[in-house]
C-alpha cells in the first residue's frame, strides 16, 4: 500500500502519517540533508522535534536516497518525510537551482519507477504548495512548481491520499 500524506506548513501531517504506522516497525526515512556543513539552529531544532517524537524501535534511514531505500526495503513500512527536503536536496546536488525544471522529469521518473518497484508498504509526507502565497523569487516559484508537479505524479501511483488541515485528515484518494 502506498500512501501520500499532503498538507502545508504545520498542518500535522507528519503527526498523521506516524500515526499511520501505529505500533508496528518502520524505517523512518529522513529525507533534510544539511546545507553546506550543517543545518542553521531552526532547521536542527525541526530535526530534533520529529526524531523525539519516533517509538525507539523505528530505525532512521538518513544517509541513503528515497529511491535507494524504497527499492531496497522489502518488507515492512518506510514512512519517508518529506518529498519538498528529498527534491531540495536533488536539486542541491546537482547545483540546479537555475533551473530546477531542467531536473524535474528525470526525478520524477526515478522517484515513480522507484515508488512502483517498492514492495514494502510506504507512506510518503509532502507539502501541499497549491494554496500558498506565490514567491516572490524565481528559484521558489519553480521549485514550488516542481513540488507541485512531483505531488501529482505521486498521487497518482498511490493507493490513498490524504489532505491534513489544522491535524484533520481527509481522505482524496482510496483503494
Amino acid at each position: 500500500m502506498r500512501t501520500l500524506v499532503l498538507g502545508g506548513a504545520r498542518s500535522g501531517k507528519s503527526g498523521v502519517a506516524e500515526s499511520l504506522v501505529g505500533d508496528g516497525n518502520c524505517v523512518y526515512v529522513a529525507t533534510a540533508r544539511p546545507f553546506g556543513d550543517s543545518f542553521d539552529a531552526d532547521f536542527r531544532a525541526r530535526i530534533a522535534r520529529h526524531v523525539a517524537r519516533r517509538p525507539s524501535h523505528w530505525r532512521t534511514e538518513d544517509q541513503r536516497d528515497l529511491c535507494q531505500c524504497l527499492l531496497q526495503q522489502r518488507q515492512g513500512t518506510l514512512l519517508v518525510d518529506d518529498l519538498a527536503t528529498w527534491l531540495s536536496a536533488r536539486i542541491d546536488a546537482a547545483d540546479g537551482w537555475d533551473d530546477p525544471r531542467a531536473l524535474l522529469e528525470g526525478l520524477e521518473q526515478e522517484l515513480i519507477q522507484a515508488l512502483e518497484a517498492a514492495t514494502a508498504d510506504v507512506i510518503i509526507v509532502s507539502a501541499e504548495v497549491g494554496m500558498s502565497i506565490v514567491p516572490e523569487h524565481p528559484s521558489a516559484r519553480a521549485f514550488r512548481d516542481c513540488l507541485g508537479t512531483l505531488n501529482q505524479a505521486v498521487a497518482e501511483v498511490c493507493e490513498e491520499v490524504l489532505l491534513v488541515v489544522a491535524g484533520q485528515r481527509l481522505k482524496l484518494k482510496s483503494a
